[in-house]
């Protein structure tokens, strides 16, 4: 009995270290901010406490909700294109017949590999109005007689960022797509097969039924990564009348680049409050799912 108590205190010593690291690092900063939110802060100066000051500018600021907008929408456009590409490039690599599907497998995942950073870099490059290789193709083929400053239009720039995003994560949503077709019993698409029935069948009475678990999981995983989108949008600017400005961009530029802390700190518990209602929301379609099955 006291070795087995023994034992027991080795496991508490090897989780220790977390929760100290946890503590100092990430629930101090994350309790500090919220005091920070409630007082008035340029980083230089002391801390001046202001109560609900900054939640109260928050909710008449019109650059927060316009950053909440875009956001939405380019993540809207970006999930609907992403999640259908993926769910056809699982289905046609999940064929038997396909040849080479690990290596084609391997290439659609590699964007994920790639960071944000870099992408945004690229696709700036690729659209940029005077040297961009994009405008170069088109006017190539005759499709364009003048160079289209793509980054200057609202709803151009925020479809580039939207097909950053897009790119980038699709490959991922693919093979999470593979796991769950692979997942369903090989009986029952032989069963179909000896009653007759067509593919368009097996696809919307087999495969969409058994594979809806899998789509929600990726839709509110996109939901909760699209809310906090950054690195793309920042490297491609905020577009004319900021129309690429997102959440968590509009939170870089009020703390670090105004020295605006308190009211950055601020935001971003507004942030959380947001992902938070959306991740709930999407909790209670995945209940509803789980009693509908």
């Amino acid at each position: 009995m006291r070795n087995s108590i023994n034992k027991s205190q080795y496991g508490f010593y090897f989780v220790v270290p977390f929760f100290v690291s946890f503590l100092v690092f990430g629930l101090t900063p994350i309790i500090y901010s919220l005091y920070l939110s409630f007082t008035k802060w340029d980083g230089f100066s002391d801390p001046v406490f202001v109560g609900f000051a900054n939640y109260t500018r928050l909710l008449h600021d019109t650059f927060f909700f316009k950053s909440i907008g875009n956001t939405l929408i380019i993540w809207i456009l970006s999930i609907v294109p992403q999640l259908v590409l993926a769910l056809a490039l699982a289905m046609i690599l999940n064929e038997k017949f396909i040849r080479g599907k690990h290596f084609f497998r391997a290439v659609y995942y590699f964007p994920h590999i790639v960071t944000p950073v870099t992408l945004g870099v690229l696709f700036s490059l690729m659209f940029d109005w005077q040297t961009g290789s994009v405008n170069k193709m088109l006017m190539s083929i005759g499709l364009i007689d003048d160079p289209v400053n793509w980054l200057n239009s609202p709803w151009l720039s925020r479809l580039i960022v939207a097909a950053v995003i897009m790119w980038q994560y699709f490959g991922f949503n693919m093979l999470v797509f593979i796991a769950g077709l692979q997942s369903i019993p090989e009986e029952l698409y032989e069963a179909a097969a000896i009653d007759g029935a067509s593919r368009w069948k097996v696809a919307t009475k087999i495969t969409m039924p058994l594979l809806k678990p899998v789509l929600l999981f990726t839709f509110i995983t996109s939901i909760i990564g699209g809310l906090q989108l950054f690195d793309a949008p920042l490297m491609l600017g905020n577009g004319p009348d900021n129309s690429t400005l997102t959440m968590v961009m509009y939170l870089y530029q009020t703390a670090f680049k105004n020295f605006d802390y308190s009211y950055g700190a601020a935001i971003a518990y507004a942030i959380f409050i947001i992902i938070l209602i959306f991740s709930l929301i999407s909790m209670k379609f995945s209940k509803m799912n789980k009693v509908e099955q």
